[in-house]
């Protein structure tokens, strides 16, 4: 079985601004809005929220499939995924565009501005599912994730028609989408992930109340940034899994799709929705500690303590059964 993560491929320009936003807002002029932060630094990354969550799942050791459109710039890039056990062969590589970037600058309260050029990105919605399949095998779970909305309706749409199990994961393409867009994108989906602002959006936009999602979704998974994640199923009780305490916070970008990774990869290796969770918390915690969503490594011992101080003992022994790619 294999993990299909369909999305964006990017690079991220990652700043940061040393006060806060609203400092420099007029909240009755904000029709006129004009304004320039001065930031302490620049960092470019390697980025995009598919390559993030494949990232992750490969540093865990499994096996994902990247699933998105590049530009003939990324050599270097897919190397470096393909070091960490990260299968490109199907990433479409356009012969006129770049590889899409983002540009984001966080300020002190950890608030984001940021942008987003999609490049070669536009191209995703020529690829099909079915031929990846057929190389790969039959998907555990197919992840449609922040892509050119085109890509992201076909990529669903095919899941829907050939019975792969997908997850929801609209994201960004949240703000932008209205319900035509954001209802087909989550009906039938195994699991739906958003954070608890995008969970409002989903309601608002497409008219549905939160009964009426879990009527179309398996599971509905809300992050809760610094407080954890809830995991909420049509008549269940909610499980609330708190987060894990970063020892530093260097900047927020990739937190949410590391947690994502974390999570596939419980569910891959058959752990319950919760312990699933608690992995997902733990591998978000690396990446708040570092600039860049892809700077983190991970050693067995270090990784499995720091699970036992948080979720216990026997999350640590139960997860610690499926590291075995990891250095001591």
């Amino acid at each position: 079985m294999s993990l299909l993560i369909a999305g964006s491929i990017a690079t991220d320009h990652l700043m940061s601004f040393p006060g806060k936003f609203g400092d420099s807002l007029v909240v009755d002029q904000l029709d006129k809005l004009s304004v320039s932060f001065l930031v302490d630094d620049l960092d470019v990354r390697r980025g995009g929220c598919a390559a993030n969550i494949c990232f992750g799942l490969g540093n865990l050791g499994l096996d994902p499939v990247l699933v998105g459109a590049v530009g003939e710039d990324f050599g270097d890039y897919r190397a470096w995924l393909q070091r960490h056990r990260v299968d490109c062969d199907s990433v479409h590589v356009s012969e006129t565009r770049h590889t899409a970037r983002f540009v984001c600058t966080t300020d002190s309260s950890d608030a984001q501005i940021a942008s987003f050029y999609p490049g070669a990105m536009s191209e995703a919605r020529e690829i099909e599912l079915k031929p990846i399949v057929d190389r790969v095998g039959e998907p555990e779970y197919v992840l449609v994730g922040p892509d050119d909305p085109e890509a992201m309706l076909r990529h669903t749409e095919e899941c829907r028609q050939r019975g792969y199990p997908f997850v929801a994961d609209p994201s960004q393409q949240l703000a932008f989408g209205d319900g035509d867009l954001i209802r087909p994108l989550i009906d039938g989906a195994h699991i739906l992930i958003s954070n608890e602002y995008e969970s409002s959006l989903i309601m608002q936009k497409t008219g549905w109340s939160r009964d009426d999602v879990l009527d179309r979704v398996g599971t509905w998974v809300i992050t809760l940034g610094a407080t954890g994640v809830r995991i909420e199923s049509a008549g269940q009780e909610s499980i609330e899994i708190k987060a894990v305490q970063a020892i530093r916070k260097a900047e927020p970008t990739g937190v949410g799709d590391a947690f994502r990774a974390g999570y596939l990869a419980g569910l891959s290796w058959s752990l319950e929705p919760a312990r699933a969770a608690q992995l997902g918390c733990l591998l978000a915690v690396y990446v708040v500690e570092q600039v860049g969503t892809q700077e983190y490594s991970l050693s067995r011992s270090a990784f499995l303590a720091r699970c036992a101080a948080a979720y216990g003992e026997e999350a640590a022994a139960e997860i610690g059964e499926h590291l075995v790619t990891l250095r001591p």
